[in-house]
């Protein structure tokens, strides 16, 4: 846990947050700023910074696919988006690696 990281303080219980799956390794609760009508963000439990480096650890990376995939199915989603930002130049808030699911509304490609 990183003393200064909220998705640490939101997994330790110490901030509050709309709980919609946990597991031992993940933890899914609802983006307090939603860009889609369903916006979850799932994170691991232990303190990782950012997608480059759960990718060095294969059995977190696991871990959290699952949570991604439970989520998903719990939730009955079937067209979703899965996003990762990596870096404050694309939008990294915090620094504790999360998948963003935002699911519906259609999504185009390329924003805008």
């Amino acid at each position: 846990m990183a003393d200064d990281c909220i998705f640490c303080a939101i997994v330790a219980g110490d901030i509050p947050a709309t709980k919609i799956r946990e597991d031992g390794d993940t933890l899914a609760f609802a983006d307090i700023d939603p860009k889609a009508p369903v916006h979850i963000l799932v994170v691991p439990k232990r303190h990782i910074p950012n997608i480059t480096d759960l990718g060095a650890d294969a059995e977190a990376s696991a871990a959290l696919l699952r949570g991604v995939r439970a989520v998903v199915e719990q939730e009955g989603l079937g067209d979703f988006r899965t996003v990762f930002n990596t870096g404050v130049g694309v939008g990294q808030t915090v620094f504790h690696v999360h998948a963003h699911l935002l699911a519906g509304r259609p999504m185009t490609w390329p924003p805008g």
